[in-house]
């Protein structure tokens, strides 16, 4: 640290006034606002982000018969759909999914997948054609009819993943139209395929669980952005919806479980009175803390319902109102558990469907975090509107659907499991159940727009993680968990900003999900305040929900309900991939001399003895009484007992004629003997940032300096910072609560502070040592005495 001492009568400025850094001319236009980037504010979507008033949306509604065939995982059904066109353009035809074709061997999902072959070591059947699962059966969906309400038959084209109707007069403006589809398709293993959906097969007992979505041809959006939105599903990029009600009737073995999208409608009809007076004792249950959920049907009549032989069929009969998707999950092998919480005055029902290997972490977990996850996501956008939620336990490791989830996370076989086990059991909880906010309420394009669902849901899942435990480890938000991501090269990444189904498969996580989250929590924190941000936050929900927003509504909602200008942080962190990485160069340290002889002077003595004190003198002191001025006192004059540190009468009278010049705050400053110090900062990542600076002083005590992101608007690459203190700082230290993702700390501090080489690294890992796989298993085996019977 270099060290300046400035006699205030050498200032042009009395007392050092710190004169503005003049801007460097350099290219900055990180500043600029989003301008064209952005799509032109219109009737349909405002500049404010809000709905315009010619926004429109179409709606379907479905009346679905299906049935499940639990000996050959097979699932045939017939639908009924009436088509409402609430826009302002005549529709000759309409576009559905059909989602389950991705299963086909040659659908472009499967043939544009790309793959290699490794010579160091030996590859499946699976890694070497990806599609090879596939070929077992002919999967996809069948369809067998499409049929107008007359009962004629409609024209319709198969296009992969996609499927046009043509119809005999175009859909008008306002109007409606109503057709029916028959289908069938071959359940997927969801294990096998990885798929979002499918069939778990449990070969102990030989029964099966089924989770069940992408399962009934579903129309596609049609809006002011992109007209139908039909671009192929490949897997990655996912759907698309647009509202409606639906209702289902599903028939399925009568010792079968069911769980669905919406209230059962006829619980006397499918349920046992044992099951029913459960569920009724379950009622207004959930509002305490540790109240357990009711079990409505228990692990062992499960069990039970394992060993036996269905009898013959069920139909279970479903209803949902202005949902997006619709969903169902099956088996003989559930256990049923339920609470029924109070959510922002409404009474929800939170519930679970699982088989007994999914215990005992589930009964513990499940569906308290499933009415924890209803009441912290409320707070935060809007009142949960459905009548119910549940979690669902199979194969699939994690994935939404309104109203209901299908999680992973299973312990062992003898009912322990690690740490991580639970920490992604309450993880995947959070976020699949959050899913229902988005994109099930507001309902983003997510074909287009992963982040859009993804990112927001994962902030959101982040913040309830840690409602729930404290010391949770939630570091899908934390700023430093994105930083491996941000170091890779440019070539390794993709803006935020990416179609879906653009994203490098290896980064997607990164990409969709952490580093939107990071984003929003690093604004929420850090750039705008909690308090503006949960408003506007709130208000984007508020005036997107049920309705279809693009990112343009979200980062406009932002600002206009903020007042905070983030076009800055949306062109940085969402449409490009340089990282953040600021660097403390130097420090300078600047002190207004004193003019108050008594002290000036004194300042001077000490440091003419300091340099005065060299080794030559130290050593010599033991012969000072042998010098000739020692020995022959006739040699001293008048220099001999001169001191020039001394204050006269002169330098006190020159002092007060001084002070008698100044205005009594610049007197104030002149006797404070403030600190003047330059901070020389460069932005070499490229994103500009907060710069957030610690000072730790002299006496022990610390404080900590912000400064908005706008102090690089004028020169994004260097800038200098001069500030003021009352005490010596000894260490500066940039970002010091790692909460702007610098991808390299090492720079961060001056006086630089030594950081341990790798060598030194590994040896203090080695040393700490790492926790043992499942150390519930170890205790088990320490005190045997105590094991329990595994699953409860």
């Amino acid at each position: 640290m270099q060290k300046i001492v400035l006699l205030l009568a050498s200032l042009a400025i009395p007392f050092g006034l710190v004169q503005a850094q003049a801007p460097t001319q350099h290219a900055n236009t990180r500043f600029e606002q989003l301008g064209p980037l952005l799509p032109t504010p219109n009737t349909f979507r405002t500049a404010s982000g809000a709905p315009g008033k010619d926004y429109f949306q179409n709606r379907a509604d479905y009346d679905i018969k299906a049935t499940l065939d639990d000996a050959k995982q097979h699932i045939t059904g017939s639908e009924t759909i009436i088509y409402h066109n609430n826009s302002g353009d005549a529709l000759p035809y309409l576009w559905l999914q059909l989602d389950q074709n991705l299963f086909r061997p040659n659908a472009d999902g499967n043939t544009t997948e790309t793959n290699s072959i490794n010579t160091q070591r030996g590859m499946t059947a699976e890694q070497l054609d990806p599609s090879s699962v596939l070929k077992g059966k002919d999967y996809g969906h069948k369809i067998t009819a499409v049929r107008d309400q007359a009962g004629k038959a409609l024209r319709y084209t198969i296009n992969q993943t996609m499927m046009r109707i043509d119809l005999p007069q175009p859909v008008g403006p306002g109007k409606s139209v109503t057709f029916s589809i028959d289908w069938n398709f071959n359940i997927v293993d969801a294990k096998a395929t990885h798929a979002r959906s499918g069939y778990e097969y449990f070969p102990k007992d030989g029964n099966y669980v089924y989770e069940i979505a992408q399962w009934f041809p579903r129309l596609c959006s049609y809006n002011d952005v992109t007209g139908w939105q039909n671009k192929q599903f490949l897997g990655q990029g996912e759907f698309t919806l647009i509202f409606g009600n639906y209702k289902l009737a599903l028939t399925v073995p009568n010792d079968h479980i069911v769980g669905a999208t919406g209230e059962l409608q006829n619980p006397t009809q499918v349920l046992t009175p044992t099951q029913i007076k459960r569920w009724n004792e379950a009622r207004g249950k959930g509002d305490k803390p540790g109240e357990n959920p009711t079990l409505i049907v228990t692990q062992a009549e499960a069990e039970a319902a394992e060993k036996a032989k269905p009898t013959g069929t069920k139909t279970w009969v479903f209803k949902a109102d202005n949902v997006r998707d619709f969903a169902f999950s099956s088996s003989r092998k559930f256990i049923w558990d339920a609470l029924n919480p109070n959510v922002e005055g409404k009474r929800v029902w939170a519930m679970s469907l699982y088989p007994k290997e999914a215990n005992p972490l589930w009964g513990q977990y499940s569906t308290r975090l499933v009415a924890h996850t209803l009441r912290s996501y409320s707070r935060r956008t809007i009142a949960y509107p459905y009548p119910v939620a549940y979690s669902v336990h199979g194969a699939v490791g994690g994935m939404e659907y309104p109203m209901m989830c299908f999680n992973g996370a299973r312990p062992e076989e003898d009912g322990t499991y690690s740490e991580g086990t639970k920490n992604f059991l309450i993880l995947v909880v959070i976020h699949e159940v959050g899913h229902n906010f988005f994109p099930m309420i507001v309902n983003s394009d997510e074909r287009q727009w992963s982040w859009m669902d993804e990112g927001l849901n994962s902030f959101l899942e982040g913040v309830t993680c840690l409602e729930w435990d404290a010391n949770f480890p939630a570091r899908g938000i934390q700023p430093q968990s994105i930083v491996s991501y941000m170091r890779l090269d440019s070539t390794q990444q993709v803006p935020i900003m990416s179609s879906s189904d653009n994203i490098l498969p290896n980064t997607f996580g990164p990409n969709a999900y952490d580093k939107p989250a990071t984003a929003l929590n690093i604004l929420r924190e850090t750039i705008m305040g909690r308090e503006l941000f949960d408003y506007a936050f709130k208000e984007y929900a508020r005036r997107w929900a049920f309705k279809s927003p693009e990112p343009a509504d979200f980062f406009r909602t932002m600002e206009d309900a903020s007042g905070v200008d983030l076009d800055f942080f949306w062109k940085g962190w969402f449409y490009g991939v340089q990282p953040v990485d600021q660097t403390l160069v130097k420090v300078d340290w600047f002190q207004a001399g004193s003019q108050n002889p008594e002290i000036a002077k004194a300042q001077a003595r000490a440091a003419a003895q300091k340099r005065a004190n060299t080794i030559s003198k130290q050593r010599d002191a033991a012969s000072k009484d042998q010098t000739v001025v020692a020995q022959d006192t006739t040699m001293k004059d008048f220099y001999n007992s001169y001191d020039p540190y001394a204050v006269t009468a002169d330098d006190k009278k020159r002092y007060q004629d001084y002070l008698a010049t100044l205005t009594p705050e610049e007197r104030q400053l002149a006797e404070a003997g403030t600190n003047f110090y330059t901070l020389s900062l460069k932005n070499k990542g490229g994103i500009p940032m907060p710069v957030i600076v610690r000072m730790e002083f002299e006496d022990g005590t610390d404080s900590v300096a912000r400064f908005p992101a706008e102090i690089w608007r004028f020169n994004d690459v260097a800038i200098n910072k001069v500030i003021a203190t009352s005490k010596k700082v000894k260490q500066w230290t940039l970002d010091p609560f790692y909460e702007i993702a610098d991808i390299n700390t090492e720079d961060n501090s001056f006086p630089p502070v030594a950081q341990p080489t790798r060598f030194q690294l590994f040896k203090q890992q080695q040393r700490g040592g790492g926790a043992a796989p499942n150390p519930m298993q170890q205790q088990r085996q320490q005190s045997p005495a105590k094991q329990g019977t595994g699953r409860n």
